[in-house]
């Protein structure tokens, strides 16, 4: 008997709908489309149920998990706005952004009624996010001063 994938687990965008996420993403200047079942998630780096980014605009499934659909668009918030509209599949140019991405994503889960930081950070870590602490929480809580200065400078919220 094969074991269960913890990654299995994880929230997914359809047990908590696409109204939730899609007004969050508004508040940045980003749009949620949501994709057909079964059919290919435009601008996804990862394919499979991962989210995908063109532009502005942020692609998901239903069985894409809430912590891929956050990051993707946190990439984007991250970003000046003039290069969003550049962005297409792949929009990390550095560690300090992607370490704010990781950042962002999981403030913004906080403000996901349906999901919370904490359930975001235990997705994070089925998933296999690794940090050199152990856990995603613990990266959070005590590595990331880089991370939250980055979004300070930005304007950005980080809690």
């Amino acid at each position: 008997m094969s074991t269960p994938d913890p990654a299995d687990a994880v929230l997914r965008v359809g047990a908590i709908g696409f109204d939730e996420p899609r007004a969050l993403l508004a508040e940045h200047g980003l749009s949620l489309i949501e994709v057909a079942d079964g059919e290919p998630i435009p601008g996804s780096f990862w394919g499979d149920t991962e989210a995908g980014i063109i532009g502005t605009t942020v692609y998901a499934r239903a069985d894409t998990p809430v912590h891929s659909l956050l990051h993707e668009a946190c990439h984007l918030i991250v970003l000046p706005e003039e290069k969003r509209a550049l962005v297409h599949t792949d929009a990390t140019d550095s560690i300090e952004e992607e370490d704010a991405t990781c950042y962002l994503q999981i403030v913004l889960a906080g403000h996901l009624p349906s999901v919370g930081s904490q359930r975001l950070m235990e997705d994070m870590d089925r998933w296999g996010y690794t940090y050199r602490l152990g856990s995603t929480r613990a990266w959070f809580e005590q590595d990331a001063p880089e991370a939250r200065a980055f979004l300070l400078a930005r304007g950005l919220p980080v809690a």
